[in-house]
């Protein structure tokens, strides 16, 4: 998942004590660097063995995590669901009188953006046709029935079960960040658990886990859109994908992206990103009006329907019973997904909470589940249900079973605009399309690692998010040499591993901080109203002559005669001051 807004700046402070110090950590920095640069080294200097030993990986952690990632990932739907309709709703992340930072329109638009990816580009078509050719194993239906259990598995995996590992870490952080006026890091949202050894190794460790898994995942999407690029220009200009063709395609993203993070120019990645979404609109629009239009409208709401008819089952089905066969598609798909989201959630939840200065708990919640999948809903039902509609009703040519897979991934995007009118310049477009979500995905990720590894610094320094852009496309290569797709998605699901605790942690961290609050606000509101009742009956007392009305005092204020209000205020006071405590 890739973000094409700019990147996120800070609100609070560069540091614990608020000042700039525009230096890297060094306990998180060193670390996090030697991590990525021996599994570099290790890739590129022993390809076959990398590939060995990710693939040994992949089958411990699917057979022995596959159901610990399902259940997790539907808790944290639950998790977000109860914080947004609960009595935590009106929280606002910011002071209680601040107003939004954004608009409603421009912060559901910045919500949409973050969520707008190379990953729905490179998945778009491929997925839904993919569960056509290779349905779920235990599945036993129709052509036209696989089809749309086809549709309804895509939503689960880009549905609201991503948005709510987004909001499970974007929440924590915006409360640290505009409640709290908390440096912009990862290790701040765990500090209602761990108090100051947040800023011992701890809370190192925790930005060490987060850059980690934030750069693997921005590499997955970098070589995931790679092999995409190579499709686009084999079927435009019939350069034969190599991986020769993606490292030089990785490196030369790199070098735009680097060049962006030099120059500094945020207005240009802003540009950037406008256009990235003035592209993708475009192209959505493009195929929506050239393609089967009242078949994906009817498609869309059907498919919808029967995704929240569907949520419960499919959110906890592991395949159990199916075996080797039921493993390797999770491996293959679920299982990916929800170690892909995790490994982004840093990234993602940084710049979510970013933008949503402002906001209320329920807002915040409601935006981000709904408003994303509802959008992405619309682009796989255009663009998949398209796919679909070619290869069941008008003899398309996406699926080839003597393949394997028998779905061209990387090519099926090319594949449905080949075939629709002014086909070859819109896929040229797709082309610059994938290429400009490269460049400000590496360069905005690249940013956010290097606030996490400087201490939460807005304005680390350049030499730095230099290493790390330059990090981040290393990885990409790294992973095509030892293995590419598999690689791609077991280092995903690896790096979810370890970081998926702390998001846990979170979870805990972001309830007691909002339960917490919750009761100041209750105390605060009980504590007024005992004391406008002690002041309702003391006038009662006085109407009916039975205590004597306060005097004035030397001061200007007034005093009792005798003890009787004070007696009657300590007496309506005390107990429930106890209770209290």
């Amino acid at each position: 998942m890739a973000t094409t807004s700019a990147p996120p700046e800070s609100s609070g402070g560069s540091s614990p004590t608020g000042t700039q110090r525009h230096s890297v950590a060094p306990r998180v920095f060193i670390p996090a660097a030697i991590v990525i640069v021996a599994f570099v080294i290790y890739g590129v200097a022993l390809p076959k063995q990398a590939e060995t030993l990710i693939l040994a990986v992949q089958s411990a952690i699917v057979a022995g995590f596959s159901w610990y990632y399902v259940g997790l990932v539907s808790a944290f739907v639950v998790f977000a669901v109860w914080l947004g309709v609960g009595h935590f709703g009106d929280i606002k992340l910011g002071p209680d009188d601040e107003e939004p930072e954004f608009g409603v329109v421009a912060w559901l638009s910045m919500l949409f953006a973050a969520g707008m990816g190379i990953g729905l580009v490179y998945w778009g078509v491929a997925e839904p046709l993919r569960h056509l050719a290779e349905p779920k194993p235990g599945f036993d239906g129709t052509r036209e029935e696989a089809g749309q259990q086809a549709m309804i598995q895509t939503f689960l995996h880009w549905g609201i079960h991503p948005w709510a590992i987004y909001v499970v870490i974007g929440l924590a952080i915006a409360y640290a960040v505009h409640r709290k006026g908390r440096p912009i890091s990862i290790r701040w949202a765990l500090e209602p658990l761990f108090g100051d050894r947040v800023k011992g190794w701890v809370g190192d460790l925790i930005d060490i886990v987060a850059i980690v898994g934030t750069l693997f995942g921005v590499a997955t999407s970098l070589g995931l859109g790679v092999m995409q690029i190579g499709a686009g220009l084999g079927f435009t200009m019939g350069i034969e994908p190599s991986t020769m063709l993606y490292i030089i395609l990785i490196g030369s993203i790199t070098l735009l992206a680097t060049l962006s993070v030099v120059t500094g120019v945020k207005r240009g990645i802003k540009w950037l990103s406008n256009l990235n979404m003035g592209l993708a609109g475009g192209m959505l629009l493009f195929v929506l009006l050239t393609g089967p239009t009242l078949f994906i409208a009817r498609e869309f709401m059907q498919s919808i329907g029967l995704y929240v008819q569907n949520i419960l089952s499919l959110s906890f089905d592991v395949t159990a019973l199916q075996g080797g066969d039921g493993q390797t598609w999770q491996a293959t798909w679920t299982s990916f997904y929800w170690g892909w989201w995790i490994s982004w959630a840093p990234f993602v939840g940084v710049f979510i909470a970013r933008i949503s200065r402002g906001r209320t708990v329920r807002q915040f919640v409601g935006g981000v589940l709904l408003v994303p999948s509802v959008i992405t809903f619309l682009w796989f039902s255009v663009f998949g249900g398209s796919g679909i509609y070619k290869q069941l009703f008008q003899n398309g040519n996406f699926i080839d079973r003597s393949q394997d897979p028998p779905v061209s991934t990387d090519g099926a995007l090319f594949n449905l605009l080949e075939g629709l009118p002014g086909g070859f310049f819109v896929s040229i477009l797709a082309i610059i399309l994938i290429t400009l979500f490269f460049v400000t995905s590496s360069d905005s990720g690249s940013l956010v690692v290097d606030m996490l590894a400087s201490g939460g610094d807005p304005e680390p320094p350049t030499w730095s998010r230099i290493f790390w852009a330059v990090a981040e496309g290393a990885v990409a290569i790294a992973l095509l040499t030892a293995g590419g797709l598999v690689a791609l998605q077991t280092m995903s699901i690896l790096i979810a591993l370890p970081f998926s605790i702390v998001m846990i942690l979170m979870c805990f961290a972001t309830y007691k901080e909002l339960h917490a609050e919750r009761q100041a606000v209750l105390r605060v509101q009980r504590r007024r109203q005992r004391e406008e009742l002690t002041e309702h009956v003391s006038q009662s007392l006085i109407k009916e002559g039975l205590i004597d009305e306060p005097e004035p005092d030397g001061a200007g204020g007034t005093s009792t005669s005798g003890t009787a209000t004070a007696t009657l205020t300590r007496e309506s006071t005390e107990p429930r001051d106890r209770l209290d405590d």
